[in-house]
């Protein structure tokens, strides 16, 4: 912490200006002007505002979404934002006020506005459940209507009916079953978007950065569903205030907590448990959460008659918490953190292997009101992921620590101009702190010298009604990236990988500026209530790499800044869509294309070492990306049955000069086809079904084309990079759920579920190896991790 501080102070005494920093300059000013003018506008006329929050009356958690118009002003009408807040400035007059939310009833409210009114609103449940919330699409013809395009919202109902792999509800691997997602692999948390690479994707829980959102190498997500209020996937359009990711953004919000009474809820399941425990600090005024989780596979291995088995640790933990109070009227406050952390050790106290990794997070905010139309939160964001490596062999040990851990200030406004115009502008600084790793052999210490950064941006975004038919979203965002010197020495690399100079930078100074201006638009053209035509485009701006040479994420890959050698990613993304639903809003449907372009992509030396290596950047490649598709999308919301489907047709390229000769190639993430069809019955109240159908091209991969004997050995023969395809992937899953018993404060249900339920024996890998037989002769070898998986949980609420 010390040193932190330390690092930040030396860089506020730097005083060499960059000219990215005039460009961010000019675009604040841009801001203000527009703002300026958009604000005496509004004044125009006598206008009063009608503000407020939108709630659950039953345990006082805030909406994010809910829809708030006027009878009589069809025209005119708001969302509430992240926190439950919503503003409206209209003539005077009396209102009939309407807000609606998917899950509850209506609420209708008459308002006499003949000066500035606060009304905050609650809302009833529709349906007879004991879920603390339920979050659906908004309302019902909102995919129509509003600017967004390839954006998804997920319902947390509807996560818990998916069948998955050993009955764990996991919001990751549910997001996985939309267009344009595809997981990295059988039972894997980690995912690509459009093409892009795993360290693409920005996750954030509560604001925080998730490097490693994936428990047990991958078999689980971070995220406990029980703990989730909210989830949004932005796979094109971006908006303004989301960067640091070249594709895409996944933003995560944890429940507040009942602030009516106190309750819990949890699971028991075969291999994980879990229990959340809520309620109010003062009622109506504040309130907490916590929710725990942990697996015990770790206990089963205590009854092995293997003594190395026995002494094993094999499990993983995560907890969360958050609490919030409100001070009066304009400002509210909140807390929340995560903590989590995966745990491996197998053998005994004389030779063994253990290897544990985990996240951290903590936010800080604040939320204040300076005006009925100004909202402001400003947030202090902690994240630190990092992993252990222990080998221990007699008095011989080995340990190797590397991680990642940021501090992060953002301050976001919202501004409510007047009914056509709603403005978001803020700023955001980061201090990264890149720990490359520290290796202990017996008596000898080696330490990679750590890495420090700084990177900031300013925004400004506006969402305008032009007319009736037409919405747009507009904004731009201004990013620097400053690389700070840690008093060692810097290479610079030449195409073989060759050192052909070095610097010496002081701790503190300034060693390299990247930056950029990264324009957001998306916008909307409403044919009619029941279909639509939406379009955008975004470039982003992405600071930080990911080394990796596997093909999926794990705990051990190595997060590396733009540096002197290495140039910031980016992503530059257009997109087009048709919406249209129908019999009454009952059924939705999407057609929507993509054509993606990326810069300063990475990719390896042959035998390149990314691990504990000095000179890491000498072992990289930099080329560019492409990525393009067509996603269809068919999606039944109301009645006994529902759920949809979801098919891309996609294309994904990579191109280095010292691969191929320059020739693009297809990237390991690249699926021709990707299906799924997700299907759930309520039989009756207590009682429903569900099934998953997953379909996908193999991923590309490098497989030897031929053989050749040298000196009597067998050696392979490459050729072209991603030449080849894993074997298709397919699988069903089947799921049950019955509600044991029932009442106003008490649920009680037991969850089935079956995974791969035909067993499927899908490869995993595919390796090559001599013959025993004939060790002249080369065989391929296929590993499939899971065939048929039952699992079964019970499920509690009171």
């Amino acid at each position: 912490m010390a040193n932190d501080i330390t690092y930040i102070c030396d860089y506020l005494k730097i005083k060499k200006q960059s000219s990215m920093f005039l460009h961010l300059l000019k675009c604040a000013t841009f801001a203000c002007i527009f703002l300026f003018l958009l604000y005496g506008k509004s004044y125009a006329q006598q206008t009063f505002t009608l503000s407020g929050e939108v709630k659950v009356a039953k345990t006082g958690e805030l909406l994010s979404s809910a829809t708030v118009t006027l009878i009589e002003m069809p025209d005119v009408g708001a969302y509430s934002n992240d926190y439950g807040f919503y503003s409206l400035s209209v003539p005077q007059g009396t209102y009939h006020v309407v807000t609606n939310f998917v899950g509850y009833k209506d609420d209708t409210t008459e308002v006499v506005l003949n000066k500035d009114i606060r009304l905050n609103i609650k809302l009833q449940d529709a349906i007879t459940t004991t879920q603390a919330v339920v979050i659906t699409d908004k309302k019902e013809n909102d995919n129509i209507t509003n600017t967004q395009v390839g954006v998804n919202h997920i319902d947390i109902t509807e996560i818990k009916k998916v069948p998955v792999l050993f009955g764990e509800k996991d919001i990751l691997k549910t997001i996985q079953l939309l267009p344009g997602i595809k997981g990295a692999g059988e039972g894997n948390s980690g995912f690509y978007v459009r093409g892009g690479s795993a360290d693409q994707n920005l996750i954030l829980l509560d604001e925080a950065n998730v490097y490693n959102a994936s428990h047990l190498l991958g078999f689980f997500s971070t995220f406990n569903s029980d703990a989730i209020k909210d989830l949004t996937i932005y796979k094109g359009g971006i908006p303004a205030e989301y960067g640091g990711r070249a594709s895409s953004v996944v933003d995560i919000r944890m429940k507040d907590g009942n602030n009516q009474r106190f309750g819990a809820t949890g699971g028991i399941g075969l291999i994980a448990s879990r229990l959340s425990v809520e309620g109010p600090i003062v009622k109506d005024k504040g309130s907490f959460i916590v929710s725990g989780r942990r697996t015990y596979a770790d206990l089963f291995l205590k009854l092995s008659s293997d003594s190395n088995l026995r002494s094993s640790q094999l499990y993983f933990y995560d907890f969360n918490a958050k609490a919030n109070y409100r001070i009066n009227d304009r400002n509210k406050v909140y807390a929340s953190g995560y903590f989590g952390r995966d745990v491996f050790k197998f053998g005994s106290s004389i030779a063994g292997f253990g290897f544990d990794w985990g996240n951290k997070t903590g936010t800080l905010r604040w939320n204040h009101l300076f005006s009925d139309k100004l909202f402001s939160n400003t947030s202090l964001v902690y994240s630190d992921y990092n992993y252990n490596v222990n080998v221990k062999v007699g008095d011989f040990s080995l340990d190797i620590v590397s991680g990642i851990k940021d501090w992060n200030l953002k301050q976001d406004f919202t501004h409510y101009i007047n009914p056509k115009n709603t403005l978001k502008y803020g700023a955001n600084v980061i201090y990264h702190t890149f720990r490359p790793g520290i290796l202990e052999a017996g008596t000898s210490k080696t330490e990679l010298d750590n890495q420090y950064a700084l990177e900031s941006a300013l925004y400004f975004a506006n969402e305008q009604t032009i007319s009736k038919k037409i919405k747009i979203n507009y904004g731009l965002r201004g990013s620097l990236f400053n690389v700070l010197g840690n008093g060692k020495y810097t290479y610079t690399y030449d195409d073989y990988g060759v050192v052909t100079d070095s610097a010496l930078y002081e701790t503190g100074t300034l060693a390299k500026t990247y930056g950029g201006i990264e324009p957001r638009l998306s916008a909307n053209y409403t044919i009619n209530d029941e279909s639509s035509i939406k379009f955008g485009a975004h470039r982003a701006y992405q600071y930080l790499h990911l080394l990796s040479n596997s093909t999926s994420t794990q705990p051990t890959d190595l997060w590396v800044p733009a540096s002197t050698n290495i140039k910031p990613q980016i992503g530059n993304q257009v997109d087009v869509g048709y919406y249209r639903n129908f019999a009454k809003n009952k059924f939705e449907a999407s057609a929507e294309i993509y054509y993606k372009s990326l810069e300063n992509q990475i990719d390896y030396r042959t035998g390149a070492q990314l691990s504990f290596n000095k000179q890491v950047e000498g072992e990289l490649l930099y080329g560019k990306g492409r990525a393009y598709g067509l996603e269809l999308f068919l999606k039944k919301r109301t009645g006994k049955l529902t759920g949809w489907i979801s098919y891309t047709l996609s294309r994904t390229e990579r191109s280095f000069a010292g691969i191929d000769n320059g020739k693009w190639f297809a990237a390991k993430q690249d699926r021709t086809h990707d299906l799924s069809i997700v299907a759930m019955y309520d039989i009756s109240p207590k009682f429903n079904v569900s099934a998953t159908w997953v379909y996908y091209t193999g991923n590309a991969v490098t497989f030897p084309s031929g053989r050749y004997i040298i000196d009597g050995q067998l050696v392979s023969y490459y050729t072209e990079r991603n030449g080849y395809r894993m074997p298709a992937y397919h699988r069903l899953d089947l799921g049950a759920n019955w509600i044991i018993k029932k009442t106003e404060k008490h649920e009680s249900s037991l969850n089935l579920s079956i995974y791969n339920a035909y067993s499927r024996k899908n490869a995993y890998s595919i390796t090559f190896q001599p013959k025993v037989d004939n060790p002249m002769q080369t065989e391929a070898i296929k590993t499939t991790l899971f065939k048929i998986v039952p699992a079964f949980t019970y499920n509690f609420t009171f």
